[in-house]
């Protein structure tokens, strides 16, 4: 059996080799919308990232209705400190392709979780994360860490594109950010 190129993931693919030969074909369902395949421009520096989501949340995001994208974890596994303000990130379907992409426009990580933090969470951000959908806090009572995304303009891909991923994971960098200063762009 082949090695898997993600350790700890034995049946990963390697997204990032994915990503390289496919991101030509994502700037191009992108380009209708400038600040997105901005994002992707060699020299930017924004990160890329793919965000699997469950509906009923996904069908939210296109909408309009979930203007926040949540992603609460028991240990610090991206996006926890991994995403930051101006990265795109493109939206899966669990077991589906991605059809759509947003900015995040603003990050918000939580460390050391309590009750009365999850309280705060839900006063300030309950409505854009659509926490009305049942048992949300419930699901999420034993996590640790929070990372909160406020999304920007969400543009659906026309063609959904496929994607090999097979493993658990519901958050995956796909290009780092990238910290070289630009001096001619």
């Amino acid at each position: 059996m082949p090695q898997s190129p993600l350790p700890g993931y034995p049946y990963a693919v390697d997204l990032g080799t994915w990503y390289s030969a496919t991101a030509d074909k994502i700037a191009s369902q992108l380009r209708r919308v400038p600040v997105l395949s901005d994002a992707l421009a060699p020299g930017r520096g924004h990160a890329v990232h793919l965000a699997v989501v469950l509906e009923p949340f996904l069908g939210f995001i296109l909408d309009g209705s979930k203007r926040i994208e949540s992603r609460f974890s028991m240990v610090k596994v991206p996006p926890f400190r991994a995403v930051h303000e101006g990265d795109l990130l493109l939206l899966k379907e669990v077991s589906g392709p991605i059809v759509a992409a947003t900015l995040a426009t603003e990050v918000w990580c939580y460390g050391a979780l309590t009750p009365s933090t999850r309280a705060e969470l839900r006063d300030r951000f309950g409505r854009d994360l659509r926490d009305d959908v049942p048992g949300f806090w419930e699901s999420r009572e034993s996590a640790r860490y929070a990372t909160l995304i406020r999304l920007g303009p969400v543009a659906t891909l026309p063609t959904p594109l496929d994607c090999p991923k097979t493993d658990r994971r519901g958050w995956v960098v796909l290009r780092a950010r990238s910290h070289q200063l630009n001096l001619f762009g």
